[in-house]
């Protein structure tokens, strides 16, 4: 089972490696400048496999380059918050 059949694996996958860059003294800009670049890879090559990717992948495609940067950007809190309660 990938890591993308879940949300919720999904989630705290990314939670495990944000929190993993920060303990090795990466920036939020830079942390945020990969997810960026992540985000547009699983858009374009990656198969959506439920239904909370559908709907990144759907926004993503319409998006322009600054709300792609807001998405991944969004992201990244949404997993930082999840991984501190």
């Amino acid at each position: 089972m990938s890591v993308l059949d879940n949300w919720d694996s999904w989630k705290s996958f990314l939670g495990d490696r944000i929190n993993f860059a920060h303990e090795r003294g990466m920036s939020d800009e830079t942390i945020s400048d990969l997810a960026f670049e992540i985000g547009g890879y699983l858009a374009n090559q990656v198969d959506s496999q439920n239904q909370q990717e559908k709907v990144l992948a759907d926004l993503w495609s319409v998006a322009s380059e600054d709300e792609q940067r807001a998405i991944a950007k969004i992201m990244v809190k949404l997993v930082e918050n999840n991984s501190t309660h």
